[in-house]
């Protein structure tokens, strides 16, 4: 199965790192209109739920059937196959059913470019670890690179659920209004939920050492960071007492 030669696969994966460059100043000035961000304007609406389910379940069902399709199933790229689609399993099932969206709406146009963003980042790391990488052998479970970037990973993936849980906590009283989150790193930044999702990919991109990998992490930061910056400056104009030494997403910095 080969969709890219190696030299056009780095081709792409170049134009993408462009582009989420373009995405990141983009987005420092036009906020997402979703959730706490959400304006009229955007076109068709759909039920949130819905909309969440269909853009998550992408990159699961996309690099599933890549793995399918493709000529490399050697354990150490069946583990990545793995930790990639438990994250999209989490993201795509269980997130949107435990963040009570059952009575909110999502533009269809906010659905339509996150499916486009998930399957071109699913398509570029589903190439290169099922047909253009030619495999890592099993001594790759033991590579320096590995064993930090599936370190990095799982400690990203931990951070992440923790703090969607204490966000969803806020709500067990049967509110549905916005609160402070407190308790976690919500102590250090309005958005641990967003570091966390960004340490993943960043360890994902260090374990399978590619391009693809890295293009992906870029995309993940630029895509989160200014959206964190908005929450934060939310949160600040919409409670007088927000705690002053919160940064947006990385403790003591941003």
């Amino acid at each position: 199965m080969m969709f890219l030669s190696y030299e056009e696969y780095k081709t792409v994966c170049y134009a993408w790192l462009g582009l989420a460059i373009i995405v990141f100043c983009t987005l420092l000035f036009v906020k997402a209109p979703y959730g706490r961000h959400r304006t009229s304007g955007w076109g068709i609406e759909i039920a949130a739920k819905a909309g969440w389910i269909l853009m998550e379940s992408i990159p699961a069902v996309l690099l599933t059937l890549i793995l399918i399709l493709g000529d490399n199933r050697e354990p150490i790229i069946i583990f990545f196959w793995a930790i990639w689609t438990a994250h999209y399993v989490n993201r795509a099932w269980a997130w949107p059913n435990r963040a009570k969206l059952n009575q909110k709406l999502i533009p269809l146009s906010v659905v339509i470019l996150a499916m486009i963003f998930n399957t071109v980042n699913c398509w570029l790391n589903g190439i290169w670890l099922f047909d253009l990488s030619n495999g890592y052998g099993n001594s790759w479970f033991t590579d320096p690179r590995f064993i930090l970037g599936t370190s990095i990973f799982f400690l990203g993936m931990i951070i992440n659920i923790k703090s969607d849980d204490i966000l969803f906590s806020l709500r067990d009283d049967g509110s549905t209004g916005y609160k402070i989150p407190r308790g976690g790193l919500f102590e250090r930044v309005s958005s641990p939920n967003y570091l966390g999702e960004i340490v993943e990919w960043t360890g994902f991109a260090i374990a399978t050492w590619s391009l693809a990998g890295f293009t992906f992490a870029i995309w993940t930061f630029c895509n989160l960071a200014p959206r964190a910056i908005a929450h934060h400056r939310w949160y600040r104009d919409e409670f007088s007492d927000y705690p002053k030494d919160r940064k947006a997403l990385i403790p003591y910095l941003i």
